[in-house]
């Protein structure tokens, strides 16, 4: 039996909508957007304490998209979390690799379509307007901008709801569990790793010279691995954070100190 109504799946929409960008920090992004959402509705989907606890912490990771076509997201997670409180045994791997695996592919066609081509358009219109003297043109952006983004928001989420419940259904029906949670680790690791080359950067700065021959460090490096100086501070970033579970600030400092020594010592310079 359904433990959320319509009315709830209403009010965790209008939460996502409203916080996904609004209360974000550094460490996790849009991660206390989750959190909030599913506070909401934690009393309704469990009766234990700690099992209420459990699903709060499940959603602290960090997660970033494009709020507006990425709201189908939090809808899928959502229609798999009353899956999981009815009774399914979804296990977690499954919950944040789905999340890691579709925030990177809705991050870039958010942007593409309303970002980059939808919000121009009527900033121009507005403009427009607003060059010929009319002062409709921010009122029109208004409310055309939330013309758009209240009924598409709404229809991604409710059918990600309605995917995210009729989808585990299919998944523990047709045996195909471990299958899926394999391949969605598999795309979340692609899209860490794909954000990770991209962001990234660092390049040594230390080399050998004899005459006419010249041999940096960082063509060794190159040969070896493209990029392994990225990786390589990428890991240790994980390994702090997972492994001795320090704080973002913390990782941070350290990361400050490498970047001021290696920079005086140019073992690291501007790419």
């Amino acid at each position: 039996m359904a433990k959320l109504n319509k009315k709830d799946i209403r009010k965790c929409y209008r939460n996502w909508i409203t916080f996904a960008l609004g209360c974000q920090n550094m460490e996790r992004m849009m991660a206390p957007a989750f959190v909030r959402m599913f506070g909401l509705v934690a009393d309704k989907l469990y009766d234990n304490e700690e099992e209420k606890i459990a699903l709060l912490q499940r959603h602290t990771q960090f997660f970033n998209t494009e709020e507006a076509m990425g709201s189908i997201i939090p809808g899928i997670i959502l229609g798999m979390e009353e899956k999981r409180a009815e009774g399914e045994a979804i296990p977690d791997d499954l919950i944040q690799s789905t999340k890691t695996a579709l925030m990177g592919p809705f991050a870039g066609i958010g942007d593409s379509l309303f970002g980059g081509t939808l919000r121009p358009i009527l900033c121009s219109i507005a403009m427009g307007l607003a060059a010929e003297g009319n002062v409709t043109g921010p009122l029109f952006y208004c409310l055309a901008w939330l013309g758009v983004i209240v009924p598409s928001t709404w229809l991604l989420f409710s059918r990600g709801y309605k995917l995210g419940m009729n989808g585990t259904d299919w998944i523990f029906a047709g045996g195909k569990k471990d299958a899926i949670t394999r391949g969605a680790n598999l795309i979340g690791l692609i899209v860490v790793g794909a954000i990770s080359a991209q962001y990234v950067v660092a390049q040594s700065g230390w080399s050998y010279v004899s005459g006419d021959m010249e041999i940096t460090f960082q063509g060794i490096l190159d040969s070896i691995m493209p990029c392994l100086l990225p990786l390589a501070l990428t890991l240790f970033a994980w390994y702090l954070l997972d492994k001795k579970n320090l704080k973002i600030g913390k990782v941070f400092l350290i990361f400050i100190v490498i970047a001021v020594v290696a920079s005086l010592s140019e073992l690291l310079v501007l790419a």
